[in-house]
């Protein structure tokens, strides 16, 4: 098991509300004491876990989500801008997949293709395209969740296993090359997975306040991605994402 790995297992142990000893997590593990104790001491760096005296306990920061409304509001113009640029890479005929999200939902405004489909488990997004004749819609289904209105669970990603799309556009609340994309739910990040399993070219769109920042519930690592849409990104940081195969949009 790669150290990555291990990290976020051990983080969905400690969400789910279990308390963790290092001597039982090395032999969960199959490793030495002290490397548990650097994997938590890292994930305490980044404000994942809270050390305890032989362990480690959940740090609510971490899980701590903004509902869609109060998201809105929050770098508008930046999300405004991503949307339009990102809807510059869907052409006719396309089959896409839109992940809920403030950002996606500008994407979907500024769709100029035609003959497209879409599918989304964001209702407030195919509220958005119902009176587009030349898009077809297809709602994935699922349970919504009221803070973010997004679509999860099993019947989300059965639905989403059924297609294969030319392009998924991914949302997140953090990114980091180190310890990948990432958001505060395991149930979204469950569906955000099979949306990118299920796609030939992965869009994620970010803003650049969610560079450097790590949330609870891993998505997938950087190097999983095509491509990463966002407003600014100093060139150093560009050729960090471009070493791992991703290629940064900012214009």
């Amino acid at each position: 098991m790669f150290a990555e790995e291990r990290k976020s297992k051990i983080a969905q142990m400690i969400k789910e509300g279990k308390s963790v000893k290092v001597n039982e997590l090395a032999k969960l593990f199959g490793v030495s004491e002290s490397t548990i104790r650097r994997d938590l001491n890292e994930l305490e760096s980044l404000g994942i876990v809270k050390r305890t005296h032989g362990g480690a306990v959940n740090n609510f920061a971490t899980t701590f989500e903004l509902s869609f409304a109060e998201k809105e509001d929050r770098f508008a113009k930046e999300k405004e801008y991503i949307g339009k640029l990102a809807a510059k890479y869907i052409e006719d005929g396309d089959t896409i997949i839109l992940d809920s999200g403030t950002t996606t939902q500008y994407i979907a405004r500024n769709i100029t293709a035609k003959n497209v489909i879409v599918i989304t488990n964001s209702v407030n997004i195919a509220n958005e395209l119902s009176n587009r004749e030349d898009i077809e819609v297809i709602v994935t289904g699922g349970v919504i969740r009221s803070k973010t209105k997004a679509l999860v669970g099993d019947i989300t990603q059965s639905t989403l296993k059924q297609f294969r799309c030319d392009k998924a556009f991914i949302a997140a609340n953090g990114v980091s090359i180190e310890f990948g994309v990432t958001t505060p739910t395991h149930l979204e990040a469950a569906v955000k997975r099979t949306m990118i399993e299920n796609a030939k070219e992965v869009f994620l769109v970010a803003d650049s306040s969610k560079f450097g920042q790590v949330t609870f519930a891993l998505i997938c690592p950087v190097d999983r991605l095509n491509y990463i849409i966002t407003d600014k990104m100093d060139e150093k940081q560009k050729q960090e994402f471009k070493a791992l195969g991703v290629e940064v949009i900012t214009e």
